[in-house]
């Protein structure tokens, strides 16, 4: 698993540059792995509770938990 720790430290970065929300597209383009891998870093990123996941019509958008999300003080 050592090339998805990769694309997970990588995506970490650009949702930490990119604050508008990336979908599976956008953060595959990024990384250059498939959408398959990008996937499942996200998953693995959404089941650790690093990242927030907005659904907007047929898309997801993907945010990096803010310090203050992580600590449970969503507004």
């Amino acid at each position: 698993m050592a090339k998805l720790d990769l694309v997970i430290g990588q995506i970490k970065r650009i949702l930490a540059v990119d604050t508008r929300g990336l979908t599976i597209q956008e953060l595959s383009v990024a990384t250059k792995v498939s959408r398959i891998t990008t996937s499942l870093a996200l998953a693995k990123l959404e089941g650790q509770g690093a990242i927030d996941v907005r659904i907007v019509g047929n898309c997801k958008l993907h945010y990096l938990k803010s310090k203050q999300n992580k600590a449970g003080g969503k507004r």
